[in-house]
Parts: structure tokens; sequence; C-alpha cells
């Protein structure tokens, strides 16, 4: 008897699954994986607990009042409310009116993806935007939640190495009317580059222009700037300007509680009455697909923000993450400059975020895994922590030999 399973195809290797294989594989002492994975690691190569992460933890395994029980379907009140509140702001008159309504997720995909679903199958939306290039798994969010043919912007212009804002205006205002445009809040994955407030101003009147409906990303807010605030200032001024929305928030990266898959969505509406049935509508959803999330992470985040000490030690943490992405972007580009490597590097530090294109080609990133064993995705991405005080001059002469040896015009 034949299987059942034999139709089923080989499905193409993800690229960063590869690169982790032939770094593993790879002997030599100075081999250096750039691109493993989008996590923060510390000076010395290493994972980080946050110091109030650890503290917090150790405070539950002594407290014999926790339990394991289920969380409602819709998550932990007291994480969905404080969540709001930094992304919103604490007096936010939306929150103050009931026009916003939050509840815990899966970190940002799971996230992503309960809204992909909701907008396709309950409000019918068929068309979904978001940036060329973007993260690799907001295309299968969307195309598993229904919608068939996804589309991208303009986003990453290769000649400035920075924002594309005629091209990402022009396919907005081009694409079908009450379309879904996803939109990255900061530190955008994989480029870094992030729109100036001037520009967010345009892009939300493009948006109001055709009634389309903002999708927002948030992953790594604190992480682009150091500071809560600025960084969600998109989300706040297009709430200000009266726009219905949803945005995702996940506390993977800021937190550093990867895979606790602690997540938080937050929907901003015009008419609170509307409120009640969207909600049952997204416990429908959940109930379908994982029926409640997890406690232990959610207990740590709602601790968090809702102590003013922890609250601020947790500022504090961030504001010593982001530190370490900006000296680390300033010195590779020092030293570029210094070894008068061939090109403008300012798109280094111009950009945000733990992620950055280098704008290297598909070449030079081989020539660099092959002759300095350094590795990195084909399209230049590099995860700025993979740079440390020890291996900027080893990265940095290697780019070099790289850029030298194999010119390429548009750096």
């Amino acid at each position: 008897m034949s299987s059942f399973f034999h139709e089923v195809q080989q499905a193409p290797p993800h690229e960063v699954v590869a690169i982790t294989e032939a770094f593993n594989e790879d002997t030599h002492e100075k081999k250096l994986n750039l691109r493993a994975t989008g996590s923060y690691s510390t000076n010395d190569g290493k994972p980080w607990v946050l110091p109030m992460v650890r503290k917090i933890e150790k405070e539950m395994a002594e407290d014999d009042t926790l339990n394991h029980e289920y969380l409602p379907i819709l998550g932990c009140e007291p994480l969905a409310t404080a969540a709001s509140k930094i992304l919103l702001g604490a007096d936010n008159p939306l929150l103050k009116e009931g026009r916003a309504t939050a509840m815990q997720v899966l970190s940002g995909t799971g996230g992503l993806r309960v809204a992909a679903e909701f907008l396709g199958k309950i409000m019918k939306f068929d068309t979904v935007m978001y940036s060329n290039p973007t993260w690799g798994s907001h295309r299968y969010i969307f195309l598993h939640s229904g919608f068939k043919e996804p589309k991208t912007y303009r986003y990453w212009d290769e000649s400035t190495k920075g924002l594309n804002i005629d091209g990402m205006l022009e396919d907005i205002r081009n694409a079908p009317y009450k379309s879904v445009i996803m939109l990255q809040v900061c530190a955008h994955n994989p480029t870094g580059v992030d729109p100036t407030q001037e520009q967010w101003k345009l892009i939300a009147d493009a948006i109001e222009e055709k009634n389309h409906f903002p999708l927002f990303d948030c992953a790594y807010q604190g992480l682009a700037s150091g500071d809560l605030e600025k960084d969600a200032w998109p989300v706040r001024y297009f709430a200000e300007r009266g726009l219905e929305m949803i945005a995702t928030q996940s506390f993977a990266k800021n937190f550093g509680l990867y895979n606790d898959c602690i997540g938080n969505l937050v929907l901003i509406v015009k008419d609170p009455a509307v409120i009640t049935p969207v909600r049952s509508q997204f416990t429908l959803l959940v109930r379908g697909a994982y029926s409640n999330p997890p406690n232990h992470g959610a207990r740590i985040v709602a601790r968090i923000l809702n102590d003013d000490a922890l609250f601020a030690d947790w500022k504090g943490a961030i504001r010593i993450m982001s530190d370490r992405f900006k000296e680390m972007r300033a010195g590779l580009k020092e030293r570029l400059i210094k070894l008068g490597t061939p090109g403008t590097w300012e798109h280094i530090t111009n950009q945000t975020g733990m992620l950055s294109f280098t704008g290297l080609s598909a070449e030079q990133v081989k020539y660099l895994a092959e002759k300095y064993h350094i590795y990195m995705l084909l399209d230049g991405q590099v995860n700025i922590c993979g740079l440390t005080t020890h291996n900027l001059d080893y990265v940095a002469e290697a780019i070099h030999d790289a850029v030298t040896s194999i010119p390429k015009a548009s750096l």
C-alpha cells in the first residue's frame, strides 16, 4: 500500500539554517557567524538574561501560590493593558475612551497570524502589502491566512542604502482600494532603515487617501533608539490621526524572552461599540489555533511593566542593548573608512537596531565565507550582535579585502 505522504515535496532549505550548519561544520579558529539568529548577545558573544527577568524568575520559583492553570483565551489582562500603554502612551485618550483593546498573543509571529486571519476571514480584506525586502516569515503568515497573492511596496534603495520613500508612496497609492498595508514600527527587519517622522506623515497621508488599513509589526520597541517613547511614535501618530489599525508587539527581543513567545495585539477603532463583537471573533480564532497563550513569560512581562522600579530597570537594560548596537555600528564604519574601503559607509550608522543591510553583494559574501570564515546572508544582511570589540578589526579588514577584490559599482 502506498503512503499518503508520497506526494509531499521537499521544501526549500532555510538560508539561516544552511548558514548555521556551514558555520558549525567549519573548524577555523576565527570563524564568525554574523547571521545565526535575530537575537541579542553580549560583547562576549553570549545570550543575556536581563537582570530583572532573572530576579522575577527566582521569586516565582519560590512562590507557592503560583500554578500552571490555563490563562483565558485572550491571555493575561495585566500584560495586555500594560503593553498597550507602552505602545500608545499611558495617557492616550483612546484607552480612556474605550477605543483601544488588547489581548496577549504568541509573540510577534503569532500576533501577526491572528491579525491576518481576522483581517482576511472576518473583515474580508483580500490584498495585503509589505515592504520589499521584509522579514521572511511575513509572506508565509499571510499566505497561510488565506491571502491569495501578498504584494510588496518598494522600500530599500540600493543606490542610497536608505529608504525609497517615493517608490513606497507610489506603490501604496497604486494598491487596490482598502488594502492592508503592513508597516514595521522601528528597527526595520532586515534593512535597519526606518522612515523619518516627516516620511511617516507622508505614509499616513497615502494610506488615508486610499482608505487602506494599517497593520503595524512592533518587534523592537526601544532597541532602535534606546527610547520606548521615540520608537513608538509612528503608531501614536497614526492613532492621533484617527486611523483604525492593528499593532502587534513582541517581547522576545526587548525582554530577551525568545522562547517564551510573549506578545500583545492592540486594536484601535473609531466606535467603542464594536469592541465586544471584535473580541468575540478573535476569541474563536485563537480557540481554533492554540486555545490560550503561555503564562510564565506573561507573568514576567506583566510584573515588570506594572512595577515602577522594575520598569525603570528594564528601560535601562534596553538602553544597554541599543547602545551596544550603536557602538558596533560606529566601530565598523570607523574602521572601514580608516582602511580606505571603497564606497561610502554612512548607511551603517544611519540604520538602526539589531539588523543591517551592509550593501555587500552575494559574491562578496561568498568571498568572506571562503577566505575569512565569516558567514552572513547572501543579500549582505548581518546581525550587529555578531560584532564585538574582539572581532571588529578582523571583520573590517575582511570586508575591505572583499570589496577591493570584488568591486561592486553601487558600493
